[in-house]
């Protein structure tokens, strides 16, 4: 059984490159400067929540994908966030 590693790699790319939607970065952006503002009400508090786990998850699927990703070229995770000049 032979692995397609090219098209592995780019779903891998894909979807280490996703984050939120537009729509969902914008509000939780709004949401946080009110909260910093002190004028986040109770509903907003629960959206915020909702939206930080909705982030929270890309972020740990994202680093399953990269660890994944470098095991496939056989390289350290630290050099694959080099090599995709990614921070830490």
């Amino acid at each position: 059984m032979s692995t397609d590693f090219p098209s592995a790699e780019t779903d891998l790319l894909r979807r280490i490159n996703e984050g939120l939607t537009e729509k969902d970065a914008s509000r939780y952006h709004e949401l946080m400067d009110k909260r910093r503002a002190g004028t986040l009400t109770s509903e907003e508090y629960q959206d915020l929540l909702r939206l930080t786990d909705v982030a929270e998850a890309i972020q740990a699927r994202r680093l399953q994908d990269l660890v994944e990703l470098s095991r496939l070229r056989g390289i350290s995770l630290s050099a694959l966030m080099e090599e995709l000049e990614l921070s830490r």
